[in-house]
């Protein structure tokens, strides 16, 4: 890799979300040295873990030593700036935390956290813009502050892709996660009750890697019966849909042309997925990559296992989901309700982000 090395110390958060016989680690390196046009973390695992799939940086082992090297849409890495990337993995007997994090060769200290030799700037430059409606370079940027009337209508149109029923969308003034509107779904159950709002924005050139960021509430948990609540126009379809939403009781993707799931939906692939919680606002995220069939996928902070697909078939996660190899390419953008059978909900959605860097919770 031609990039120099970060000279002048680097700093490191690591942060695992363990359970029996497997982990989960997100991994935000900050650069304190020189600029960067490329860059390789290094660390030790002293125990038995074995990465077994990553997003957003590409990760190897031998042994106990692993490199993770960054990916072509984060490869420059400015002085102060960070770059985030997660893992997952499995560990037998110990899982004690990696030791020996170094940027290009330069340790970063153990545990990931040492003060520069040189301090950083007094405002480092911010590797995601701010949340909520401050997200300055995003093709979607929405608080729905600009909706003046009960029917959505100007960029936020009602759409019913297949049937319409009686499922109807609304601006809410009494429930917001900011400022004081949201967009509300009322979603019947049965196939032709479909109610959508889509953003009239483009997404076709958005990328090379497709970020979203909403904040969403609902109000009776997913069914076992396949539901969706966002949906994304795919030119890779001819148009149909890429889809987020539920089945089995917990988040799911679907895709429309072929009915393919992530995770496979065997209860082992479902374990590795979360509900959505209802009754309260949930943060949730995803990147979609346009460039090879990798998708990632957060509940708040928390990267959810079963709803990543990194490039390499994984038995109860995303071998199904990899049987296309054809990568994504969302064009737009829309919010609602579709069930297919059984499965009601009332939903909102609020602070809406769309755009090629990500935003945060």
């Amino acid at each position: 890799m031609s990039a120099t090395g970060a000279e002048s110390g680097c700093r490191v958060d690591h942060t695992v979300n363990r359970w029996t016989g497997g982990y989960t680690a997100q991994i935000k390196v900050v650069n304190l040295g020189p600029s960067l046009s490329g860059w390789r973390l290094t660390w030790t695992y002293t125990g038995d873990q074995q990465v077994t799939s990553a997003w957003n940086a590409t990760v190897t082992q031998t042994g106990g030593s692993v490199v993770a090297a960054a990916a072509g849409f984060n490869r420059a890495l400015a002085t102060g700036a960070a770059a985030e990337f997660g893992l997952q993995g499995t560990w037998r007997s110990t899982d004690p935390a990696p030791v020996d994090f170094a940027l290009n060769g330069t340790p970063c200290g153990d545990g990931g956290t040492v003060p520069p030799t040189t301090p950083p700037p007094t405002t480092p430059p911010p590797t995601t813009p701010p949340s909520g409606a401050d997200c300055a370079g995003a093709v979607i940027c929405s608080d729905f502050e600009d909706q003046t009337g009960p029917a959505p209508s100007g960029a936020w149109q009602f759409t019913a892709p297949d049937c319409q029923g009686t499922g109807t969308a609304s601006v809410d003034t009494a429930v917001a996660h900011s400022g004081s509107r949201s967009l509300r779904i009322d979603g019947e159950a049965g196939y032709c009750n479909h109610a959508f709002v889509a953003s009239t924005a483009d997404l076709s050139r958005t990328g090379p890697v497709i970020h979203v960021r909403m904040w969403v509430r609902h109000t009776t948990a997913l069914p076992s019966a396949h539901v969706t609540f966002v949906s994304l126009p795919d030119a890779s379809q001819g148009g149909r849909s890429l889809r987020v939403g539920g089945q089995n009781g917990a988040l799911q993707w679907n895709r429309e042309s072929d009915d393919a799931t992530l995770p496979a939906q065997s209860p082992a692939g479902v374990a590795l997925s979360r509900p959505l919680p209802t009754g309260s606002w949930q943060c949730l995220r995803f990147a979609i990559d346009t460039t090879a069939p990798g998708l990632d996928t957060w509940l708040g902070d928390e990267p959810v296992p079963g709803l990543h697909a990194d490039g390499v078939p994984t038995q109860d996660i995303d071998q199904q989901w990899l049987s296309r190899t054809t990568p994504p390419r969302p064009t737009a953008l829309r919010l609602g309700w579709e069930s297919y059978g059984t499965g009601d909900d009332t939903l909102w959605f609020d602070d809406v982000t769309v755009g090629s860097a990500p935003v945060a919770c």
